[in-house]
Parts: structure tokens; sequence; C-alpha cells
């Protein structure tokens, strides 16, 4: 077997490289480890003929291409001579279209990337083994160095060792088809058709001065009730030409062994074993709508070569790879996640005004945003502003919005936020001077944090109550304070029952650890612990019980009304209380209260009903959900709509959409504003007013999803425990001074960001 030893030069001794698939990101890996090393042999397996090829165009980033520019510049020299490129998004829905310009496309054949990979890999040197099966890996590995698994997304490597990679394949709902036009678009075009058995939509884009790009996709019952999975390959592009007839000129639409499938997210847990590595397709996918699978490859190819250069020896490489790809693969696996969503879901949006839909496809991802998109296009966001009726020179974000008679003077929420600074339940100055210093600081709306209706029913020791007058009065102090020193400012209170959360150790002495000493019995839904073995277990709630906790809440409800908040919000989330009878992990009940979804929702609706009717009518009162459990067999999004819609029928005037906490067991997928495409669902498929919540963490966001219509409010936790007056630091920050963010009188003087230290002076000249 290989040493992998030092060579006399003092370099790394050559390495005997095997590549599995001949694909762009095998091809070019193959070149870069070659032209880094000309010792290297270098060898790639491809089981087809040079010449096959599947599919069209490839979009590449312009960040992409000059990587290609930087690591091999005659790769790049020939294929710039062969590339399209283009900066336009055309928008066309119901007859509409709507353009967007500044965003930088570059695409080329695939045929011809193809081909310029191979001459390069032969000019090299580079030993091409076409119509040929590689060996398995393990075989390959016993006498090269390094194997690199680029075979697809199919990957029999990956396959093979799949308790070491640990692969996860997830299906979706829509089918496509990878068609071709023989003229060239002048833009990306994305266009939705409304055919009588659905919608459809085509993805398109020029990949050469006289091709284009044509991908065609529906739902799969869509693309069933069509009759299109009877069809063969001919017929099928006869069908999608037809129906995007007017886009193409009436010209027809060919395929290329073009056939339906549904998209497949892969994603693996390790990406090496050994010698062997996986490479893009193999080692995880993306999305078509937001890129090629191909860019993701060739950035892998880029990496490898790169670690391999710079890293002692090929483990320490292989790891290096690694640590630099997953985070940048898992963000594109993020974002083209919530883009694969958007258009599966895109029925809820077609009743959208022509410029919001537009707005809300190009930012569906959440990597093009208000600001970005705003430097790229001013005069269509502007004019999606004007849609929206914004006044010019307003943020959305700063916005107005009314909820029954309580106007919130912008869009901005401080998430509610467990403090554990309550002695018996009752608040004192830390709440008062923690809540204060937010609602001066501009947000619309101040949330306490889970204020719980009786002593049993809260968290830890530190978290606050409302059930006695001790209570009230304090809350009552709060909300005075909030109403005299910023008067435009509203304030609400969210209240909730911990259920078998409870009875636990302050967040930072251990979250969800029981208590040492003095603990409480708990109660929920079911004897089932959050966390088996260390939790405690809970008491199932009867019926006489379950009636007394709902007379708690209505009397806790009436004391909120007294203590003078504007808006409440009644906890159905994060596995407490009323949450644990929601989600079918924590409800295995037999009675009227478990078993389907309907009788699950049937205590959080009794005790809903029961707090509507005792909170004044003319405030607003909302419910937080938890809209997936993100563990297998719990709620689901689908779940989510059908419980938002119970509340919503039942009176809630908003829905406040977060996720997870249920179980103890749960896998979320943690990202930037991870959470708001399940509000984004809410809304636009009820048309019910949504709080959005979730790693919301810049102004851009708020624009965004404020402009987009997948939220009509944003809570933000920890931007508000970082700044306290992040509101009005982003209406500075966007030279805003209107009424949606008022500065208060005694902090006037500091609406303006303070100057910069001597450091930015002029400097003094020093020479003629």
């Amino acid at each position: 077997m290989p040493s992998g030893g030092r060579g006399p030069s003092g370099g790394r001794a050559p390495l005997r490289v095997a590549v599995i698939g001949g694909g762009p990101g095998g091809l070019y890996a193959a070149a870069l480890l070659k032209r880094l090393d000309p010792a290297r042999e270098v060898t790639v397996f491809e089981r087809n003929a040079p010449e096959d090829t599947f599919g069209f165009g490839v979009v590449l980033s312009d960040e992409t291409v000059g990587g290609i520019e930087n690591a091999d510049p005659d790769v790049y020299g020939t294929l710039r001579r062969h590339m399209v490129r283009w900066d336009a998004i055309d928008v066309v829905h119901r007859g509409r279209t709507l353009r967007s310009t500044g965003h930088g496309f570059a695409a080329v054949s695939r045929r011809t990337l193809l081909s310029v990979l191979h001459a390069r890999c032969r000019e090299l040197g580079v030993r091409l083994v076409f119509r040929t099966e590689a060996p398995p890996a393990a075989r390959l590995a016993r006498h090269h160095d390094l194997v690199v698994a680029a075979d697809g997304v199919h990957s029999a490597t990956r396959t093979a060792h799949a308790e070491v990679f640990r692969p996860t394949v997830t299906a979706h709902r829509c089918r496509y088809i990878w068609l071709a036009a023989d003229f060239a678009l002048d833009a990306f075009r994305f266009e939705i058709a409304e055919s009588r058995h659905g919608l459809f939509q085509l993805h398109a884009y020029p990949y050469a001065p006289r091709a284009s790009t044509a991908v065609v996709e529906a739902r799969e019952e869509v693309w069933r009730a069509a009759g299109l999975d009877r069809m063969d390959e001919r017929a099928c592009a006869r069908w999608c030409a037809g129906l995007f007839h007017e886009t193409l000129g009436g010209r027809p639409l060919r395929g290329n062994n073009s056939q339906w499938t549904a998209f497949r997210t892969v994603a693996t847990a390790r990406w090496s074993h050994g010698r062997v590595v996986l490479l893009g397709d193999a080692a995880h996918t993306a999305h078509f709508s937001i890129g090629s699978g191909t860019k993701l490859a060739v950035e892998d190819a880029l990496a490898l070569a790169a670690c391999l250069r710079e890293q002692p020896d090929v483990p320490g490489a292989l790891e290096a790879y690694e640590a630099e790809r997953r985070p940048v693969v898992q963000s594109t696996q993020r974002a083209a996640r919530a883009s694969l969503t958007w258009f599966e879901e895109l029925a809820g949006y077609t009743r959208q005004p022509p410029y919001r839909f537009a707005f809300n496809l190009l930012t569906r991802s959440r990597r093009v945003t208000h600001g970005n998109l705003r430097l790229r296009d001013p005069g269509f966001v502007a004019a999606t502003e004007r849609e929206a009726g914004i006044p010019g020179g307003t943020p959305p974000m700063f916005t107005p919005f009314r909820l029954r008679r309580l106007t919130l003077r912008n869009r901005v929420v401080v998430s509610p936020m467990d403090m554990y600074r309550s002695r018996d339940g009752v608040p004192g100055d830390f709440h008062l001077v923690h809540l204060g210093a937010r609602a001066l600081g501009g947000a619309g709306l101040t949330m306490t944090e889970m204020v719980c209706v009786s002593a049993r029913g809260r968290i830890t020791p530190g978290c606050a109550g409302l059930w006695n007058d001790v209570q009230e009065a304090a809350w009552r102090r709060v909300t005075a304070f909030v109403h005299a020193q910023s008067p435009t400012a509203a304030i609400g209170l969210q209240l909730g029952h911990s259920g078998r959360k409870g009875s636990t150790r302050l967040m930072w002495e251990g979250i969800d650890d029981p208590l040492p000493e003095g603990n409480w019995p708990l109660v929920a839904a079911s004897p089932l612990p959050y966390r088996p073995g260390v939790s405690q277990v809970p008491h199932e709630l009867t019926r006489v019980q379950l009636a007394a906790i709902r007379d708690q809440f209505t009397e806790a409800a009436r004391r909120a009304a007294r203590a003078g908040f504007d808006l409440l919000e009644l906890h159905c989330a994060h596995g407490y209380l009323l949450s644990g009878f929601l989600s079918p992990l924590t409800n295995r009940r037999t009675d009227a209260y478990g078993g389907s979804l309907t009788a699950r929702l049937r205590y959080p609706l009794e005790v809903f009903d029961a707090v509507r009717e005792a909170w004044p009518a003319e405030r607003p009162m909302t419910v937080r959900i938890s809209a997936t459990d993100w563990a297998e067999g719990g709620t689901t999004g689908e779940d989510a709509v059908r419980i938002a819609a119970a509340f919503a029928e039942h009176g809630a005037d908003a829905l406040d959409v977060s996720t997870g906490q249920v179980v103890a067991h749960e896998r979320p997928d943690v990202g930037r504003s991870y959470q708001t495409p399940y509000a984004d669902r809410i809304r636009n498929a009820l048309g019910v007013p949504v709080i959005a919540v979730g790693a919301v963490s810049s102004w851009d966001d708020v624009n965004s999803l404020v402009l987009a219509g997948r939220a009509d409010l944003c809570a933000l936790a920890r931007p508000h425990l970082y700044d306290p007056h992040w509101t009005l630091h982003a209406a500075a920050e966007q030279g805003y001074e209107g009424p949606g963010a008022p500065w208060p009188e005694p902090y006037r003087a500091g609406s303006r960001r303070p100057p910069a230290g001597r450091t930015d002076a002029p400097k003094p000249r020093l020479a003629l």
C-alpha cells in the first residue's frame, strides 16, 4: 500500500488517485490534483461514453467562476469563450411579466463543460477510462492513496459504506423534468401556468447563444392529474411546450433522456472513510432552484485540491476539506430547502399582487434580501413598496399594523424571553428595567416572558406568575411605566403553564434539569417525562383537573386585563402544557382529548375560548404554536396549518409561529430565519396574520419578510438582549425618522450615530 511519505525534493510523495465518476466535479478534481502535482497518477472511471450527458445547461455563480479562474486559468479561459452571461430575472404570473436586473449569471452547455474538462485532463496526463464501471471504492483504496467518490446522487460508494457516511435522503413533493429549447432567452425566467389540473412552474435560462434550459415542475398530484406520468418523453415535451407556448414563441421543447423525477435532498453525517472521500452530489444535494449541483461539486473540488496541497497528509487534508466545506454546504442546503418549499407551496402565493409575488419569489431562499435587492435594482424594490402602500422613505418594518383596536407603530416584536428573575412569581425591578428599556428602544410590541397561571405551572422557581394580587400589582407597575414613557408602544403578556417541563433549575444552572430539592409534582396530557430517566414523570390530568387549570388561565387573563396589558398571547408551543396536548408525541390519551388532531386540539381550544371570553373584546389575543416537532411522528407543517386554522376560527387575531422544544430528541434544522417558512405557509394558506420568529437577526430580514408577505410581525429575542434599542438603531441606520420609530425625548440627542474617533480624521500633509 502506498506510503504517503515524502520524496527526495522534500515535498509529498506522488499520490495515486482514483476518481469514481466523470461528471464535472470528478473531472475538475482530477485536473486540479494533477496540475498541482504533475507526478501524481490520477485515473477517472466513468461508466458512460465521453459524449453522453444528461441535462443541458449549467449555471455557475460569479464567485465559482472566479474560483475556477484562480485555480486553473486555462480552464477558465476556454470556458469563458463558451459562457453566456446575463443579469435579468423575469417573473411571469397571470399574464404580467416583471423584470428585475443586476443579478449576474453565467451558464455553459453541460456538454461543452465536459468537453473542456476532458481536454484539460488529457493535456495534464490524467487517465480517463470510459464505458467502465469503477471497481468498488474499498478495492481501489488498497492500491491508491486517495479515492474520490464523485458518483452522483445515487452514489454506490455512499451506499456501500452507509454505516460510516450515515446518509439521509429526503424526497420532496414536486416532480420536474429537464428540457431544452433551441433559442436563447435574455433573462432567467420564472413563469407560473395555472392549468385546469393545477399549477406548473417553468425555470428557464440561456446556456448557449442559441439554446435555453427549461425545467418544468409541478406538485406530484398535479403532475398525475395532467396524465404526464403516462406520457413518454416526446409527448411530455410537446405538452409542456403547449403550456408555455407564449414564452417559447411556438417553438418546441426537446429532451435528452429526460424523465420526470422527484428531487431528493441528500445529506451525510461524514464525507470521508479512510482514504475514500465523497464529493458533490454523492455527499450532498441542493435543489436546482437556487443553483446547480455542478456549482457545489466544482467548489468541492477546489477545496479538496487546496486542502491536499496545504495539509501534511491525506487524513488531515480530508478533515480540513470537510471542515471547510460542510458549513458552506449546510447553509446552501438550508437556502435550497426554503426555495423548494416555496415552490411546493406556490398555490398559497398566487393571490398576491404582482410585485409582491415577484419580490417574494426573488427573496424565497433568504439569500436575496430587501437590502441587497435594493442595491441591485432599486426601481424594482421601490415599485414593490408603492404597490404595498408603503410611503416613500419608509422601510417596510416601520409601517403600522392593526390588531382589533390596537395599532402597533411598527412590525418589530420583542420576543418572550424567560428571565428567571422573579421571586414567588412576583416580577421586580429587573422586569421593570428589562421590559421598560426594550419598549423605550422602539419595538412596536414588547412581550413578557411566559407568565405562569399557578405556582405549580412554573418552569423554575424564578419564573413569573399572575395568580395573586401581589403579582398583579407588580405587573401593573411595569405596564404603567411603558405606557407613560413610551406612549405609542404596546406591551403584551404571554400566558402559559409548564406542564411536564416544570420544576427545573434556572437555565444557567442546568437547562431542563430537575431541581435538586423542593420539587413540585408535574401534570401533563400523558404520563411521559420530557427526558426519560432524568425528568420527573408527570401525572396525567383528569377532567376535573383540566377544568381547574382552565379556570386558572381565565383568572390570570382577568388579572392581565386589570394590570393594563395591551395584548395577551396563549402559549401553546415548546412542549409546555397546552403544547403537550397538541403533539402526538406527547399526547397518548385515549379519552376525548387524545387521538386525532381534532381531539388533541380540544383542550387547548377550550382554554382559548375561556380566556378569550375573559379577555376584553377590544384587545387582541394571539397564540404561539410549535409548527413542527422536528422529530419523526410529531407535528408536521400540514398539522400546523390545521392547528392555526382552528385557533383562527375560534378568534385568534394572529398566530405566533415557532417550532420545536416539544421533545428532547428533536433534530432542528437551525439556521438564519429557519422557522419563518412555517409562518409564511400558515399566513398564505389561511390568510391570517402571523408573527415570525426564529433567528431573525437583522432589520434587513424584517424588511424582507414583511414586504414579501411572509409575515406581518417579526419577533426577535437575542438581538434585543444584545441591544435593547435595536429598533431605534435600525431606524437610524436606514435614515428613517418617522412615527414608526419615535425616539423618547431624553434620548433624541442619540438618534444620530456618534462621530468616530480621531483615527478617521483627515491626516496631515507630511510631504510635497
